[in-house]
Parts: C-alpha cells; sequence; structure tokens
C-alpha cells in the first residue's frame, strides 16, 4: 500500500525541480494556484482526491508550448515520475488521461476522454487563465513570445483549428476573444462555474478600461 502524502509530497518537490526556470505564467506558482483551486473544487465534487491532486500537480510538467508543440513530452514526464513512485497503474493512467485532455486546443477539438476528476482538474486550470491573474498570465505571456499588445488591424479568429490556435502569433489582446472570455461557458462544475462567473467580469471591465484608454476617449 502505497503513502499517498508521501507520493503528493515526492510531487510538489519534483514539480518544483522541474519548472524552476519556467516561463513565469506556467511555473510552479501557476501549478500552485491550480492545487489550491482543485481542492476547494473538490469539496463539492465526487471524485478520489489522489488522482485530482497528482492531475493538478503534474497537469503542465511539460507543456508543449515550451517543447515544440509536442504534446507526448508531458504525459511521459508524468508517466515514468509516477511509476518511479510505484502508484498504481489505473491511478497513473487517469492522471495521464488528464493531462492529454486539460488544454484548450483552440476551443473546436473534441476532448477524448472525460471523469469528474477531469472536471475538477480542467476547471481549476480555467480558473487561473481567467480574472486578475489570468490577465497578468495573459500579458506575461505575450511579453515572452514578443507579441504586440494590440493591433486593431488584426481581427480574433474565432474558428482556429488546433494547429493554427498552436501557431498563432495574434497580438495578446485577441487571446481574451479567442480563449478567455470562453471559459466561462466551458466550466464542469458548480463551484468552477460561480467562481468564473466573477473572474469574467472583471476581465470585461479591464478590455472596457483597455477600449477607452486606446481610443483616448473619457
Amino acid at each position: 500500500m502505497i503513502n499517498q502524502e508521501s507520493i503528493i509530497s515526492k510531487t510538489i518537490t519534483f514539480v518544483k525541480e522541474t519548472l524552476k526556470d519556467a516561463e513565469g505564467g506556467h511555473d510552479w506558482f501557476h501549478i500552485e494556484r491550480v492545487y489550491k483551486n482543485a481542492l476547494l473544487i473538490s469539496k463539492t465534487e465526487k471524485v478520489d482526491a489522489f488522482v485530482v491532486v497528482l492531475g493538478a500537480l503534474l497537469h503542465d510538467i511539460a507543456d508543449s508550448k515550451f517543447h515544440d508543440g509536442d504534446e507526448t513530452v508531458g504525459p511521459k514526464v508524468a508517466r515514468d515520475f509516477l511509476l518511479e513512485q510505484n502508484v498504481d497503474n489505473s491511478t497513473i493512467k487517469h492522471v495521464v488521461n488528464i493531462i492529454e485532455n486539460i488544454s484548450f486546443k483552440g476551443g473546436n477539438e473534441e476532448q477524448n476522454f472525460t471523469s469528474p476528476e477531469l472536471n475538477v482538474v480542467q476547471d481549476a486550470d480555467r480558473l487561473d487563465a481567467i480574472g486578475a491573474i489570468g490577465i497578468a498570465r495573459c500579458f506575461n505571456y505575450g511579453g515572452f513570445k514578443n507579441r504586440a499588445l494590440y493591433n486593431p488591424e488584426i481581427k480574433p479568429d474565432l474558428n482556429m483549428s488546433k494547429e493554427a490556435y498552436k501557431k498563432s502569433t495574434a497580438p495578446t489582446i485577441n487571446h481574451f476573444h479567442e480563449k478567455l472570455l470562453l471559459l466561462k461557458d466551458r466550466m464542469n462544475t458548480k463551484t468552477g462555474k460561480l467562481i468564473a462567473g466573477e473572474r469574467h467580469e472583471f476581465m470585461l471591465q479591464f478590455l472596457n478600461q483597455f477600449d477607452k484608454e486606446w481610443a483616448g476617449v473619457l
């Protein structure tokens, strides 16, 4: 019988070390916030808490954005780590399925897997993409990729394919319309939807203020 608390502690240490030099929006602190969000949401959901915790901690262990778009790296790193910890195959498979299916991917992609645990971790991750922190992360990543803040001549594309979404170099403001403002209506859980509503409204206020300042109006 494995000691779940020990596995979780080792996972935290592993993730902190692996992501010590990560981009600011996808570093350990992002993982920690998603982990806390997942614990909060889990209180009102019937889930395997161990799977939720491992899924939250390992969901971005090797984000494809930072591995030339390779979506196999993260699941492999997570699987290898969990195997080293002697975690049972059923749990490993479930965690890997969460990692493989958690991402937005342009919004037009069908998930190949679903579970209450994925619902919780996905909501927890999406909550960190919206609201005040979501805004900060969005511009941090835009700066990391040297993208323009805004260009009125480049309109948001709401019908991007998965590949087009991954390769997009559009201004940062476009990302609000192409992803962030869509997340409120894609939440899975009651708690996730409740929190998302407030954060969504904050983003709308920010964008309204941004538009006023850009246009030079009162």
